[in-house]
């Protein structure tokens, strides 16, 4: 278990190391898509900015759905940040990056009615001479509130695996610990027996199994 946690360990050292040598690097991650009630939720969007689209101003809209519900503004962000009144009115906070490739926000204090369908909406006008194209992105959040966090599935495989793991390993170890104790039972057995006959054999045979001395 302790090899198995320095192991676990190791391997989260090396992909932080590895994650601040490719800080740059964009990756559009999905978004959670469930949250638990009270706690702050993420809703992440992730538009990664292609090598013409480094100069272009960028617009992000939010939008909430309740189920059955239409889309209504929630939250915007166009050189300065603007909150529209809502039943999220004091509960976001905007998690996006510098160079504007992640335009999330966090949900805080999250309730049982904060379920729904989020839209993020990303705009980028490119800044050329001749002329300003535009280009558009969405990404959809479809959030979950439950009372009480649950297990994740992914943690429930892995705690399995590991479990498995160790008992094929310690069956591996009591076997290998038997073919041992077998080889060096049948070794010292091997000893007694020759040991036994050499102690058998009368004296007169042993002075004439002596090897003779030539002259």
């Amino acid at each position: 278990m302790a090899a198995l946690q320095r192991l676990v360990c190791a391997s989260s050292a090396a992909l932080v190391v590895w994650a601040g040598f490719c800080s740059a690097v964009c990756v559009e991650v999905p978004s959670e898509t469930e949250a638990v009630q009270g706690k702050h939720m993420k809703l992440l969007c992730i538009s990664c900015m292609k090598r013409e689209e480094v100069t272009a101003s960028t617009v992000v809209e939010w939008f909430y759905r309740p189920e059955g519900g239409k889309d209504e503004p929630i939250y915007e962000y166009r050189k300065t940040n603007h909150e529209f009144p809502s039943r999220f009115s004091g509960r976001l906070q905007w998690n996006g990056s510098k160079d504007m490739q992640d335009v999330s926000i966090t949900v805080l204090n999250v309730t049982l009615n904060d379920s729904g369908i989020y839209t993020c909406n990303i705009t980028r006008e490119f800044e050329f001479e001749i002329h300003r194209p535009l280009f558009t992105s969405s990404r959809l959040i479809h959030l979950t509130v439950v009372e009480e966090a649950g297990e994740d599935f992914t943690s429930v495989i892995s705690e399995i695996m590991m479990y498995i793991l160790l008992v094929f390993l310690t069956l591996w170890l009591l076997i290998e610990m038997v073919y041992c104790y077998r080889k060096v039972s049948k070794a010292e057995e091997a000893a007694q027996e020759n040991a036994t006959d050499y102690l058998a054999i009368p004296s007169e045979n042993k002075e004439n199994c002596a090897v003779p001395v030539e002259e």
